[in-house]
């Protein structure tokens, strides 16, 4: 072979391989789908980013909806609110409440959840040490600081009732955004705390508070909170995008579960604002609550659901029964 025949057919041997690294590179795939691009998601969350929502930002972390071919953006939520923003189609997926939930669907929003991220409702009234206030009864010449719900109201006067106390007695003011701490520093005397963010706080203050468990004094009130939702027209046209993500979000939460520390310090490197330390403390308290005695993480059952809407329609909230059969569903949970 002379050298220009040499030349000529290692030319053609780097033009064949080239040819076919690009041809394999165009049909690069992703676990569960071939497909080239991220489909872009967003979720909604129902406050300030906190451990209730480590299991996203694990995920995201994490790399695990990528792998599910997808782009997960998280966001805050502005004035409209979580529940409005997904029945409209603005966010693929939301954070809210059971109650949430509930007015939503009551009120012809067609919003679902699909997953509980705490197991058991971990809420309660709390107030300073100084105010003698150790249960429901004590409510009675105080002032409950809150945001003017007229579920705050119901509350207030289905735990006061258990204990015959006169609901009457309770001044209510709106203090807003305030946080606990400063409402206390005002004429307020209690407040309606979530106790694994608020109550670990007031530890690491050394501010001693009296804190009564709701479902301890009303276990009528037991409730999912937080939930995931999405709306219903999305169920239909984007099932499969709803497994992948709960796929990864399960994986996140668990991560949540198995690995408190590691996970605390990954939405710490996410998010800018909470102190360190009360994420951490925060993180290794709620991690034994994600999942506590359920068969898997997420899982919701229809008692509750019953229950707590028949204490809303109890208490006037809703007209009437809504269709619990469409409120929730655990279809997107993964398999055990």
């Amino acid at each position: 072979m002379t050298r220009k025949s040499l030349i000529i057919l290692i030319l053609i041997i780097s033009l064949v391989t080239l040819l076919n690294g690009c041809s394999n590179e165009g049909s690069k795939t992703y676990e569960n789908e071939d497909i080239a691009i991220l489909e872009k998601v967003t979720v909604v969350l129902d406050w300030v980013p906190n451990t209730t929502h480590t299991g996203l930002f694990v995920a995201k972390d994490k790399g695990w909806y990528k792998e599910q071919g997808l782009d997960v953006n998280i966001i805050q939520p502005n004035e409209v609110g979580t529940a409005q923003l997904v029945a409209s189609g603005k966010a693929q997926f939301g954070i809210s409440y059971q109650g949430e939930v509930t007015y939503a669907r009551a009120n012809q929003l067609p919003v679902v959840s699909i997953a509980a991220i705490i197991q058991h409702n971990t809420s309660g009234f709390a107030a300073p040490i100084e105010k003698k206030i150790a249960s429901p009864k004590d409510f009675e010449g105080k002032k409950y600081g809150g945001w003017g719900s007229p579920i705050e109201r119901a509350v207030i006067k289905t735990v006061m009732g258990n204990e015959g106390a006169d609901v009457r007695k309770v001044e209510y003011v709106n203090v807003g955004s305030r946080d606990f701490f400063t409402a206390m520093k005002s004429d307020v005397d209690f407040e309606w705390i979530n106790y694994g963010w608020t109550g670990i706080e007031a530890k690491l203050k050394g501010y001693p508070i009296n804190f009564i468990e709701l479902t301890r004094v009303a276990p009528e009130l037991e409730s999912y909170s937080p939930v995931i939702i999405v709306n219903e027209k999305y169920i239909k046209e984007h099932s499969k995008t709803i497994k992948k993500f709960m796929a990864a979000t399960a994986k996140g939460y668990q991560y949540a579960i198995n690995r408190p520390k590691e996970a605390a310090n990954i939405l710490l490197g996410h998010v800018t604002g909470p102190d360190k330390e009360l994420v951490l403390k925060s993180q290794e308290w709620i991690s034994n609550k994600y999942q506590e005695d359920a068969l898997q993480w997420g899982i919701q059952q229809e008692s509750v659901w019953m229950n707590y809407t028949q204490w809303m329609v109890d208490q006037g909230l809703i007209p009437q029964m809504i269709d619990i059969s469409k409120a929730f569903t655990n279809q997107f949970l993964p398999d055990r």
